[in-house]
């Protein structure tokens, strides 16, 4: 079935701003407070009430917008969509038409290696609207809902991808990279778990060979990638069901249920011509300058390409470089250390291995790591030098990742220095050739792998400390004698 129909995926993603006051008001944009405490005249939609546009919003989607190709308009104006759900209190919102601040953009994506180029038809900026609380498990079993407002007027930028999506992997791909580079433009904070990144995904799909789409399907308010992955994987498989059974399929908004891994329908599709679009008449347009707009960009931080391309420079596999730049923590930490230990494989090596498996089982993340990069550094300057083995590293690390302690402080409190001392490593390597005779004859009869077990018996015998490299070239030579 999979080899007979090709899916069709736009995304549209949004992402809540980080600004002090909402985009239309003064009020604080915070997430967590007691519900309709941060509301006002202006974001409750009272009548009467006057809004004046937030200048940094227009910054922020500035940025974006050169961020990821688009073009800047010179005049953008806002509009209002006309529609009635309880957690709109104006029953519009307030968006942009016709005329938004960026478009024509695109995004290069690398899915499992293989590199595509999607296209992004637009940002916009818009208000969002309020949160309801639904009393079921899911919008499908629930009861009743609460409307909290004081998400009401949060400032959102709504990036519109062109319909160039192929699969489900893809559109992860795309999400996690357009969420990096709005990480390192600092323009919100991207907590998809709470609303700062959402996703609405457009899915149809249509005869291999064919160039007309299929009926498009909407599933909103996806939270994770992994939700992202799931619901359009198990969307396109109902879609290819249908359409092989001959059953009609229907343009209709649907939502995730995560728990039981499918879509559920929710309500049919609307079109422009439903939301009644026109010019919102308390607002005027806004004029953007060459000037303002060339401030800004050269102010863009390095974007997550550019410092994947240094990183490689540095001596990094592309694959570390990759998993270290999606995430502008981790950069900033891999960075911290580099400034003061220059070995970048070796600072990967930990940061990918034992730092990210702690921090994961931790909840944790790079931003408020309990090792912080000048702990790691030192833990790399004593196995360089050879003060600690990297068994001995191991053990420091993660006394240090559960106390907060100094490495320094660690290794010196439990005498953990590694013994480099020829005559005490050839006292051990003695004793361990007397204890194991089966285990010399071995090696002398030409199983040369019976050294690693005398090695690891050395190794046993003083505790982890004595220097490897020491005790295999003593053992190499008495057993040779």
């Amino acid at each position: 079935m999979y080899d007979k129909y090709q899916p069709v995926i736009g995304l549209e993603v949004h992402v809540e701003l980080k600004t002090k006051s909402k985009i239309f008001c003064t009020c604080p944009v915070a997430f967590g407070c007691e519900p309709n405490t941060n509301v006002c005249p202006v974001c409750g939609g009272l009548p009467g009430s006057l809004p004046v546009l937030n200048k940094e919003v227009v910054n922020m989607a500035i940025k974006l917008g050169l961020a990821v190709n688009c073009q800047i308009a010179e005049y953008t104006d806002f509009y209002r969509k006309n529609y009635f759900y309880p957690d709109l209190p104006s029953n519009y919102q307030i968006t942009q038409g016709d005329d938004p601040i960026c478009a024509k953009g695109y995004l290069e994506v690398d899915t499992d290696g293989v590199k595509t180029k999607v296209g992004i038809t637009r940002i916009h900026m818009e208000e969002d609207a309020g949160k309801l609380v639904h009393s079921g498990d899911t919008i499908s079993t629930s009861q009743y809902a609460m409307a909290d407002f004081n998400r009401t007027g949060t400032p959102l930028l709504e990036i519109v991808s062109e319909p160039d999506i192929r699969s489900a992997a893809e559109a992860r791909a795309y999400l996690e990279q357009l969420k990096a580079i709005v990480e390192y433009l600092d323009i919100s904070d991207c907590k998809m778990e709470e609303g700062s990144l959402r996703c609405d995904a457009n899915i149809s799909v249509m005869p291999k060979g064919s160039d007309v789409y299929g009926t498009r399907v909407e599933v909103k308010n996806l939270n994770s990638f992994k939700a992202v992955q799931k619901a359009i994987e198990y969307e396109i498989y109902r879609q290819m069901c249908a359409l092989e059974d001959g059953t009609p399929l229907t343009q209709e908004t649907r939502t995730w249920d995560d728990g039981k891994g499918v879509t559920l329908s929710m309500r049919s599709k609307e079109s422009a011509q439903d939301y009644r679009y026109f010019p919102d008449p308390n607002l005027p347009p806004v004029y953007v300058s060459r000037e303002w707009v060339d401030g800004i960009k050269a102010s863009l931080p390095e974007l997550p390409k550019e410092r994947k391309a240094r990183l490689i420079e540095l001596g990094l596999p592309e694959y570390d470089a990759k998993i270290i730049t999606s995430s502008k923590a981790m950069a900033d930490y891999f960075d911290a250390c580099y400034d003061k230990f220059n070995e970048a494989k070796a600072i990967s090596n930990w940061m990918m291995g034992d730092l990210s498996a702690a921090l994961n089982n931790a909840g944790q993340d790079f931003k408020n790591s309990p090792v912080t990069p000048d702990m790691l550094v030192e833990l790399l300057k004593f196995i360089a030098d050879d003060t600690i083995s990297g068994k001995i590293a191991k053990t420091v690390f993660e006394e240090a990742f559960q106390t907060g302690k100094a490495p320094g402080d660690i290794v010196k409190e439990k005498g953990l220095v590694q013994i480099k001392d020829t005559g005490a490593i050839g006292e051990m390597v003695d004793q361990v050739i007397a204890a194991n005779p089966q285990s010399v004859a071995d090696f002398k009869a030409g199983k040369k792998q019976a050294i690693g077990f005398l090695v690891g018996q050395v190794m046993k015998l003083s505790q982890g400390k004595a220097n490897p490299g020491m005790v295999n070239k003593l053992l190499q030579e008495k057993l040779s004698e």
